[in-house]
């Protein structure tokens, strides 16, 4: 009998990576690690269909179930369209997506990279236009049937290196936010406070600074203690989604260019 950890990489293996969360899970991995616990069904998603409940089950060693309609119906696989006329560039579905298939800037149209798309979505609901279509791309197939290993292997990759830049992103805003802190601390202690009111609210503004850099320090020691999310930087990305990335990234890039 595999360990747990081992059962859930064999598990995750044969889920499509599509991290659309419907299994009730925010991502494929913990769905698989659920399943490997006992915590949650072998029957939970939808994107892989009933040929992934197959799947799974083989690999458990248990019956082939249905699908639980608690969490959708399996159906073929649609990719997100934006509608270029409607799209106020509010980068709401940009940070919505799971694995970074959503070109765009602040204020300027978004663009879905059709090839990156997973179709798990995410990007509907947060729209305030109602912009965003789920267009069906493989009519006739579902599940398995309209998705393949190669796609879901390069779909983990890209989501792998999506929980990386969230996490470097905030720890460099966290790091500007505890250098702006300590410089406004250093001025607020250089200002002169000739009269006993002025020494008191002096006082005061520096308690706030050193209250609000002290919960800044112990919530860098949780993260820094808190095991990362399964990961990837650009190094270990296979070629092909290191293209991927390369080429959003130059969509950005150009989008950026037009703004100036």
């Amino acid at each position: 009998m595999p360990s747990s950890n081992a059962l859930a990489d064999q598990i995750e293996d044969l889920l499509p990576q599509t991290q659309c969360t419907k299994c009730g899970y925010p991502a494929c991995r913990p769905y698989a690690e659920a399943i490997a616990a006992g915590t949650a069904g072998y029957n939970q998603c939808p994107p892989g269909g009933i040929e992934g409940v197959a799947r799974l089950a083989n690999l458990l060693g248990k019956p082939v179930i249905p699908l639980n309609p608690i969490n959708g119906v399996e159906r073929v696989r649609p990719v997100a369209v934006i509608d270029d006329a409607l799209c106020i560039g509010c980068t709401l579905c940009i940070q919505a997506c799971p694995v970074d298939a959503i070109a765009g800037a602040a204020k300027q149209m978004h663009t879905v990279v059709a090839n990156l798309c997973t179709g798990c979505d995410l990007c509907v609901a947060p729209c305030p236009v109602d912009c965003i279509s789920m267009v069906d791309v493989t009519p006739g197939k579902s599940g398995w049937g309209a998705w393949s290993r190669a796609e879901a292997d390069a779909a983990r990759e890209r989501h792998r290196f999506h929980m990386f830049r969230l996490r470097r992103e905030k720890e460099e805003n966290d790091a500007r936010l505890a250098a702006k802190a300590a410089a406004k601390l250093k001025t607020v202690e250089a200002e002169a406070a000739p009269n006993p009111e002025e020494k008191a609210a002096q006082e005061r503004k520096k308690a706030i600074i050193q209250a609000a850099m002290e919960r800044a320090r112990l919530q860098k020691e949780k993260m820094a203690a808190t095991p990362a999310p399964d990961t990837a930087t650009c190094a270990d990305l296979s070629p092909a989604v290191r293209k991927q990335v390369a080429e959003v990234n130059s969509k950005l890039d150009e989008q950026a260019k037009d703004k100036q």
